[in-house]
This record gives C-alpha cells, sequence and structure tokens, in this order.
C-alpha cells in the first residue's frame, strides 16, 4: 500500500472519509450537512513574476481568491487509487471541476499539462470520451458549501506511472462528457503542485 498526502490533517481525512466514493472513478462531493472543516492544506497565491513559483497557484482571484487552501492525498492499495481533494476559502455554493494533471504548477495556467490519463490518447488535446473520462482520468469536481468548502474523492481501478502525475487543477466548472467536449471543465482558476 503507498500513500501520499500534501499537507493533510486528519481533521480533513475525516470530512473527506464522509464523502461516498464511487466504484467508476467519478467525483463524490461530501454532503452538504458535514459543513465546513478545517483545512489545513497549501494556501494558494498568485504566480510568481520569475524563478520558482509557489506550491499552491490561483490563476483567477475572483473565483479562487488569495488565502484559499488546497489539499489532496491520494492512497493506492492493490491495483486501485483513491485521490481525495479538500478545499476552503473558495466562492459559496460555487461548481468547479478539478482534475490531476501531468506537470507541476507553473506561473501560467497551461503550464500543468493535460489530465493525467491511465491510457493515454494519442490525440493531444484529449476529448474523446474513450479516453477523457472518469474511469481512465481522476475527476474531483465538486460543489462549494455556502462557507466555500468542499471535498471529492476518486476512485480508480489502476495506479498511478511514477513521475507522470504532478499536480491538481481547479477549473470553472464540472467536467463534460459531451462527445467532442468530453474532460473539458472550462478555464483553469487554481493549481496545487503534488507528486502523486
Amino acid at each position: 500500500m503507498r500513500t501520499t498526502a500534501t499537507a493533510f490533517a486528519g481533521t480533513v481525512l475525516l470530512a473527506a472519509g464522509l464523502a461516498a466514493c464511487s466504484s467508476g472513478g467519478a467525483a463524490s462531493p461530501a454532503p452538504a450537512s458535514t459543513g465546513p472543516s478545517p483545512v489545513t492544506g497549501v494556501e494558494v497565491t498568485e504566480p510568481a513574476a520569475s524563478g520558482a513559483q509557489p506550491q499552491g497557484i490561483t490563476y483567477d482571484t475572483k473565483r479562487v481568491p488569495a488565502g484559499a487552501q488546497i489539499a489532496a492525498s491520494a492512497k493506492a492499495d492493490g491495483g486501485r487509487t483513491t485521490v481525495t481533494l479538500t478545499v476552503t476559502g473558495l466562492l459559496p455554493n460555487t461548481k468547479y471541476g478539478s482534475h490531476v494533471h501531468t506537470k507541476p504548477c507553473g506561473a501560467k495556467p497551461a503550464d500543468s499539462g493535460p489530465h493525467y490519463q491511465s491510457k493515454k490518447d494519442p490525440v493531444t488535446p484529449s476529448v474523446d470520451p474513450d479516453y477523457a473520462n472518469a474511469d481512465n482520468e481522476i475527476w474531483l469536481d465538486f460543489t462549494t458549501d455556502d462557507k466555500g468548502w468542499a471535498a471529492s474523492t476518486a476512485t480508480v481501478g489502476w495506479e498511478f506511472r511514477k513521475g507522470e502525475a504532478n499536480s491538481v487543477v481547479i477549473h470553472a466548472a464540472h467536467t463534460s462528457t459531451e462527445h467532442g467536449k468530453a474532460g473539458t471543465a472550462g478555464d483553469r482558476l487554481a493549481c496545487l503542485t503534488h507528486a502523486f
């Protein structure tokens, strides 16, 4: 069994544990009744003007305010992987998309590369639902509660290839499953560098 975490407190584990895991890999938001739990995560800031970038970056301070916190963890066991994302300080009662991406966060939203895929689509960008789906990628869509808190969990039937999954990106909308748009979720609003 392999477990990784980014600033993930026990209180977050408890809150995330309340989120139901789906068997197909789709994200399962925590019930609103769990209320906002403290998130001991990484505070997002605006990108650095040059040089090394912060671990947590916001590209849109209106949708993901500076100071919001993001925490991620992954647990691999027996060929299956569960990834959990917890956020606080975002806009209340708002839908966001979220996925694991291939590269670390950078100064520009596109620097985090494409979605991590277990079976790689030979066409880029990947919008074919045979590849861009919740079984082949990690989708962590969520809707915040009235305090701007949310938790999401995805479980898939595979493990990450070492060194190929390096960030979690928060997007502007829930992920599309429409053919030709599959896997898209709008603008990249924020990014957390996390090596899975």
